[in-house]
């Protein structure tokens, strides 16, 4: 902070307050998942649909840290009092919900935007170096909501070419936020999903559509093994039992997310030529037989 006020001569009010969110931003990194906005404390009843609402709307490329503070979070950072006015979006008695993001890098830059309905300037400041670069001000909440992945996608996105770990990271994330919210209309920027462009990583529609179930799948095996794992016989047990069940596992849950692909009309099944039809058979049959060996892995 030091540096950009004496250095770079930035206005101390907005370099102190960009100084204060990468401090908050530290704290909450930990709690945080790279390319997903994740609350930092606990929402209460109703705070979810504004969360559901943003999550939502908010496309996230999959090097950024993205923090959504409900009010009993919001409500305890404020900018300073001699904060310039343009920051100052809602006053202290109304509840707040704020949304931090930060592009980590040489050039660190930090959006910080205030959705709340009770807000008399919903809208987001961008910071970078100490200075304001810029803000987005909107009439109302919803529009600030609506908005603000044009903001996010010009101001804070990785613009050099993207791995195709970033690829199947950023092409997973978005498939979460589907399952979780059980809708389509979920923002996107297809050009970098491997789901909507096969072409990306090399391959067709099918294995495309398999790809991302089996890799969201594994990723609830990790992050939920006592969920799948505690109706499996021990390994130590009958060893045909035990695969049985894993298979039984697998396929439902495979079953599970082709259904719910088809119900939200998210891949065209109609549209299958005759050797699709033959490489889904083949692919279901491949999936359910290295998800169960990667479950049967797993401790019961």
């Amino acid at each position: 902070m030091t540096r950009w006020i004496e250095q770079e001569k930035r206005d101390p009010r907005s370099a102190r307050w960009q100084a204060a969110l990468e401090e908050i931003m530290t704290l909450f990194i930990p709690r945080l998942e790279k390319g997903t906005l994740t609350p930092v404390s606990p929402l209460e009843a109703q705070d979810i649909p504004i969360f559901k609402s943003a999550l939502a709307r908010l496309d996230l490329s999959p090097g950024l840290w993205a923090a959504f503070l409900p009010p009993s979070a919001a409500a305890l950072i404020l900018p300073p009092a001699d904060a310039m006015e343009e920051l100052v979006r809602i006053d202290k008695d109304q509840p707040s919900y704020k949304i931090i993001i930060q592009r980590p890098g040489k050039e660190s830059r930090i959006l910080y935007a205030e959705i709340s309905e009770h807000a008399h300037r919903p809208g987001i400041d961008i910071f970078q170096e100490g200075a304001l670069l810029g803000s987005f001000n909107y009439a109302t909440h919803d529009i600030c909501i609506e908005e603000m992945t044009k903001a996010v996608r010009a101001h804070a996105w990785e613009k050099d070419k993207w791995s195709g770990e970033d690829i199947i990271a950023y092409t997973v994330n978005w498939f979460e936020k589907v399952i979780y919210l059980e809708r389509a209309d979920v923002s996107v920027e297809e050009k970098h999903s491997f789901f909507h462009s096969p072409t990306l990583i090399r391959t067709d529609r099918v294995d495309a559509l398999f790809r991302l179930l089996t890799t969201f799948l594994n990723l609830r095996f990790q992050t939920e093994p006592e969920k799948f794992t505690a109706s499996l016989p021990e390994k130590t047990g009958n060893r045909e039992a035990r695969m049985s069940a894993c298979s039984a596992l697998v396929e439902s849950s495979l079953l599970d997310l082709l259904n719910t692909v088809r119900s939200l009309d998210l891949f065209d099944f109609k549209a299958f030529t005759s050797q699709e039809e033959k490489k889904f058979k083949t692919e279901f049959t491949r999936s359910v037989r290295k998800l169960s060996a990667d479950l049967d892995k797993m401790d019961a």
